[in-house]
């Protein structure tokens, strides 16, 4: 029998309090600081950067923009640039450099800049930077005004991809993006989650719509296990406390790709990021419990008509921890530091966080798998709450011989 402190355990570090709302925090590549983005009480936008030392976190610097700074992203810039893209309140993309000869210091001046959409930005992801997925670099951004739109910051004030509804057809608030299918120069699809519980798989390639399925309450965070991959995994949280992960490897001719759903909580859940050093693992914010998954021994299987159509797996209580009163909105891992992340929150703060014994999780799958381990369920807790969710591919451990 596993016993709780064999589990992993997520420790708060560090807390910091700010004097603005923060919507959105990443860390900063190659390095111990980490970049907070916000907006003032008196409608300004704010960028701050601090960095880890010591046990405690130091601001380094502090840039305010004109407008509030919704959200951001390191995906489509170099290891040796580190360029960050963000979106804010007026619909401008904008991509800031904050090293310059190999000092930190962000310009006034934005190196690309350009009227996104007409309302606020809401989601942005990067590709193609980050030695992550191959192809150029870009960037996709989500905004109020329905539409979704890929941008390469070598092309000036033109999107590379726009996708809007037809006209006649109404806009739904496009609340979250995200790449993926980068696993070679050619191929990439962008996924996109809106307002009413849609949600909408583009592939760039064949410029078309390749899958859309409605899940019936508002799209809070997608994210694909990984980008620069043959599409395997991507896991969608919702409003009121729901979470589903669908099998991408599969795709039946009419019922779709297979998936697992879970009511957790009764709570919202914001956001769900997969740990960089290890794609089984993932951690949602603003739900109560750690979640684990785990998939059958075959990723497929023969439905009555011999068409392959995925297998969807199961669902088990893992960890929880509360560190909050308030909703956490984002959460960024370390890529460079397993276990190392940094999440805000909306009680005006943010916290870096250490999550234990991480690469112990595959051994503990495989007790679940086993049957060694029988503790199931979901816990209650407030909406300011963290789950770490496994995902294990039972075809990579192989069955336990008889």
């Amino acid at each position: 029998m596993t016993t709780p402190f064999e589990k992993p355990q997520i420790i708060s570090h560090i807390q910091k309090s700010l004097n603005y709302t923060v919507f959105d925090s990443k860390w900063i590549p190659c390095s111990a600081k980490f970049v907070c983005l916000g907006n003032f009480a008196r409608g300004t936008g704010v960028m701050q950067i601090y960095e880890v030392q010591r046990g405690e976190v130091q601001l380094v610097k502090e840039i305010e923009k004109a407008k509030p700074l919704k959200c951001g992203t390191f995906g489509a810039t170099s290891l040796q640039q580190r360029h960050i893209a963000t979106g804010d309140f007026d619909g401008n993309l904008n991509v800031w450099s904050i090293y310059a000869n190999r000092n930190l210091e962000v310009p006034d001046v934005p190196v690309y800049s350009v009227k996104a959409h007409k309302e606020i930005v809401n989601s942005i992801d990067g590709v193609g930077g980050l030695g992550i997925g191959d192809g150029a670099p870009e960037i996709v951004t989500g905004s109020r005004d329905g539409t979704v739109k890929v941008w390469d910051s070598r092309q000036k004030d033109t999107p590379v991809a726009n996708m809007e509804p037809v006209e006649g057809e109404t806009k739904r608030d496009c609340w979250t993006v995200a790449f993926g299918h980068a696993f070679n120069d050619q191929d990439r699809c962008v996924c996109a989650g809106y307002d009413n519980g849609d949600i909408k798989l583009f592939d760039l390639r064949n410029m078309s719509l390749r899958w859309e399925k409605n899940i019936k309450n508002g799209v809070c965070c997608l994210e694909f296990d990984r980008k620069d991959i043959n599409m395997n995994k991507l896991v969608a949280t919702s409003l009121e406390g729901k979470f589903h992960v669908f099998d991408m490897r599969t795709q039946h001719p009419t019922k779709g790709f297979a998936s697992v759903s879970e009511k957790a909580h009764k709570s919202t859940i914001w956001q769900v990021r997969h740990l960089p050093q290890n794609r089984d693992i993932f951690m949602t914010t603003g739900g109560a419990g750690n979640l684990h998954l785990e998939y059958p021994a075959e990723r497929s299987k023969k439905d009555a008509d011999d068409v392959d159509m995925g297998v969807a797996g199961t669902v088990n209580l893992l960890q929880n921890v509360t560190v909050s009163t308030q909703p956490i909105a984002s959460l960024d891992w370390s890529p460079d530091k397993q276990g190392l992340c940094v999440c805000s929150a909306f009680d005006q703060s943010v916290r870096v966080l250490i999550v234990t014994k991480l690469n112990r999780l595959l051994g503990l799958a495989f007790q679940l798998y086993a049957g060694t381990e029988t503790e199931t369920g979901i816990a209650e807790s407030s909406p300011a709450s963290l789950r770490v969710g496994v995902v294990v591919m039972q075809g990579q451990l192989g069955k336990p011989k008889q």
